[in-house]
């Protein structure tokens, strides 16, 4: 799904694979490398950064 809004390190997005675990999940990008996003997670006494694909994300 792409965005208008560009997807940049520091952005707020959304999960939007209906796949994914983590679909409808919201977090932050912390770096981007090629055709992934490192994406972290945070959740009350959890945090989880995980790489996932930026035609996955959509700017939140």
């Amino acid at each position: 799904m792409a965005s208008a809004t560009p997807i940049l390190p520091g952005a707020t997005v959304k999960v939007v694979d209906a796949t994914s675990i983590y679909n409808g999940y919201t977090g932050f990008v912390q770096r981007i490398s090629g055709d992934r996003a490192a994406v972290l997670f945070e959740g009350g006494n959890w945090d989880k950064l995980i790489t996932m694909r930026l035609r996955d994300l959509q700017a939140a």
